[in-house]
């Protein structure tokens, strides 16, 4: 009986439209209603961003059921697909908030004036009227719609203790409170704005037209329409409308807006470049790789976006928290009322304490710590071109003790080139030459991925050499490859190939050629033997030796590591020990795991785990994908250009800067930092606060502004991190 593998989830992302307040106990309520849908396996839903993440089962139901579902749990679904960007609309509704503000300060100004003044009644309550309508019509709306969901927030708190100051006679108390409370929620705003301006920045990069070569002609097109295969012309100052390949042209690129690199990147034929990125010198014709909706800008919008909506450990923890601790306020606030007037309190003084309780012990500024600064973070990231895919990532990043590389592409440069050429003294077999080695080898490698494959052939094309053709070719991962070319099978491979999957074979000229690797490799070189099975021979041809170059300040983001406090630092590789020794010596690793497979990588991490609990494991995201994805952390380098890295690892570094390594866990740290400060500013003006109004009692105000100015304060702290510079 045939068993079919169930079919990977689905996942969707629902705009919906971002509304103000400050907690999301709405939000919460819609993904538990949202859970109950049928081949619904996980939501997450923000209001403050705007967006419903559902994991689903495509055979149960379907994006269009799903987004009517949210329709019809009385929820605003946005029409485009786009992600909510700090855009004119959202620009718009904060004016609108700040004038509503204003006007809050002017009604509660003119009523608290009259007041003192004696004036007339009617301009006094007008003056309140003024504050009340405005200072709540948000908080009014938030907690409204949070009750339709049957769920109950801050918002409710804040509107209810308004109210209550009002019933006892102490309207500039609740206007106070109003003003205050809706002030610090327009700050807020504009503080979660600047941190999802990185997206607004990103859209920007995306040009709307390519000019297209058709027929000899440049034909101006939305880039909506252009296919892969199209050439488009480039020239200096324009911004490159899609990602593609370099076929004409020499120029000058500059990448820092999307893989942060510093300096502008010398473009020559043959060169991939990113959409987005500018052209500084030289006129390219560019060949399309990947449409609009694939390119790695687009792809990196939808990371983004991505990131600031999923939530870090803290915070999911907190806003499972809300909804309890609220009615826990609440049940305060009835205690406070019940029991003194049970042991004949006056009523007035009793209702007022329990107000000011209501409003000191509400949990405004814990809710918006964690967002202040996980936001922020991510946008910081991005900015330098980093990305991290997830506020549980940033909070990850914070922990890690242990880091494991992978050597080729990550602490050396990965353009490996072909040094040595020999052909073994007495070979036979019609190989005589060093460029007859060289014809031979590139026939079998020209079929392979790997990166001596390519050096291979590559100084087989820079000589000129006739390559036969090779036929069933097959890889053995970590160890070889082989292929029949001519009369005879071609076997290219380091010393593990020829010990274990040709272990049975009498082979001639081995010991002289596996005797010449281990000479090769203590000069710090990769090397592998080449030998040709024919009539039930099999005879060793020659050797070649290849070398890699460690990447530029790789030495330095070693020592910024441990100045970081990472105790181990680990190099995983596929290549001999002796190589990656010599590297691991120069740029000053710990431990060497060399001749590794990919699965033994992924013991290696596995084995990194339980010595140390947090790894992050740091590779170019192809060959390491299973090893990244079992780390703590991983975190691949070169992203713009990866499929595989976007898609496998937890933190992608769009260029290939290794200082980005040590701003990663930098940023973490510091982000751990400000969220700890944050939320021992909000819980300590708590617990001062109620600590006060039980023991000695606190006027209203004092409660308001202790309140309300600690809610400014972590969401000014949070921001900090958009400074972050390594």
């Amino acid at each position: 009986m045939t068993v079919t593998e169930p079919a990977p989830p689905s996942t969707c992302t629902i705009r919906i439209e971002r509304r103000g307040g400050r907690g999301e106990a709405g939000a919460r309520a819609l993904e538990r209603r949202l859970r109950t849908a049928p081949g619904v396996r996980d939501v997450e839903v923000s209001f403050r961003t705007g967006s419903v993440r559902i994991t689903y089962d495509e055979s149960a139901t379907s994006e269009k059921t799903l987004r009517q579902a949210v329709r019809d749990r009385n929820v605003a679904v946005r029409a485009d697909a786009e992600p909510a960007t700090d855009d004119g609309s959202s620009r718009s509704e904060l004016r609108r908030e700040a004038v509503f503000v204003s006007l809050t300060l002017v009604g509660m100004v003119t009523g608290l004036a009259t007041e003192w003044l004696n004036g007339p009644t009617p301009l006094l309550w007008a003056g309140y009227g003024v504050a009340y309508v405005f200072g709540g019509w948000y908080g009014l709306r938030g907690a409204i719609e949070t009750l339709r969901h049957r769920a109950v927030d801050i918002d409710l708190l804040m509107i209810i203790a308004a109210l209550g100051a009002l019933s006892i006679g102490a309207p500039f108390e609740g206007a106070m409170l109003l003003f205050l409370f809706s002030l610090s929620n327009t700050l807020q705003h504009y503080a979660i704005g600047r941190s999802r301006r990185a997206i607004k920045s990103l859209v920007e990069m995306r040009p709307d037209e390519a000019q297209v070569l058709r027929d000899g002609q440049e034909v101006t097109v939305p880039i909506d329409e252009v296919t892969v295969g199209d050439v488009f012309v480039v020239r200096p100052g324009d911004r490159i409308p899609l990602d593609g390949t370099v076929t004409s042209g020499e120029g000058t690129v500059d990448q820092a807006s999307l893989t942060g690199e510093s300096v502008p990147v010398p473009k020559v034929r043959g060169d991939e470049v990113f959409g987005g990125t500018i052209n500084e010198s030289g006129s390219l014709e560019i060949e399309v790789t990947r449409q609009a909706h694939e390119s790695a800008i687009t792809r990196l919008i939808d990371m983004v976006e991505r990131a600031q909506s999923e939530k870090a450990p803290t915070q999911r923890l907190i806003d499972r928290l809300e909804q309890p601790y609220v009615l826990g306020v609440f049940a305060l606030t009835i205690a406070a009322i019940a029991i003194p007037l049970a042991l004949g309190g006056e009523f007035t003084g009793t209702f007022y304490r329990a107000m000011t309780l209501m409003v000191a012990a509400s949990p405004c500024a814990v809710i918006i710590s964690t967002p202040a600064a996980v936001l922020s973070a991510i946008a910081s990231g991005g900015r330098q071109g980093v990305l991290f895919k997830g506020g549980e990532h940033v909070e990850a990043a914070a922990n890690i003790d242990a880091v494991a590389f992978d050597k080729t592409g990550t602490l050396t440069r990965g353009d490996t080139q072909l040094t040595d050429v020999f052909v073994r003294e007495g070979a036979a077999g019609g190989v005589s030459t060093d460029d007859d080695l060289l014809s031979l080898a590139a026939a079998v490698q020209a079929r392979s991925e790997h990166h001596l494959a390519h050096a291979t052939v590559t100084a087989a094309e820079a000589q000129s050499l006739e390559v036969p053709s090779a036929q069933r070719f097959q890889s053995v991962a970590g160890k070889g490859v082989r292929a029949d070319v001519g009369d005879g099978t071609v076997h290219i491979g380091n010393r593990s190939y020829f010990e274990t999957v040709l272990g049975d074979a009498s082979i001639d000229g081995i010991e002289p050629g596996l005797d010449r690797l281990r000479t090769l490799e203590a000069e710090g070189k990769t090397s592998v033997l080449v030998a040709r099975a024919r009539g039930g021979d099999t005879t060793v041809l020659g050797w070649l030796a290849f070398t890699d170059t460690v990447r530029p300040g790789a030495a330095e983001m070693i020592d910024d590591l441990r100045s970081l406090g990472v105790e181990h630092i680990v190099m995983l590789t596929g290549d001999n020990e002796r190589v990656a020794r010599q590297i691991a010596d120069e740029v000053g690793i710990d431990e060497v795991q060399a001749e590794l497979l990919p699965e033994e990588k992924v013991a290696t991490i596995e084995a990194l785990v339980r010595r140390h609990e947090h790894v992050a494991m740091v590779g170019d995201g192809v060959n390491d994908a299973p090893a990244l994805a079992t780390a703590t952390l991983g975190v691949a380098m070169g992203g713009a250009g990866t499929d595989v890295a976007l898609e496998t690892a937890d933190v992608v570094l769009m260029g290939d800067d290794l200082s980005k390594i040590s701003y990663v866990l930098g940023l973490g740290r510091k982000a751990r930092r400000t969220l700890t400060v944050n939320l021992a500013v909000a819980f300590g003006a708590i617990a001062l606060m109620v600590g006060a109004i039980l023991l000695r009692g606190i006027p209203l105000p004092l409660a308001v502004v202790g309140h309300e100015g600690s809610t400014v304060l972590v969401s000014l702290n949070g921001l900090r991190l958009l400074g972050y510079r390594k």
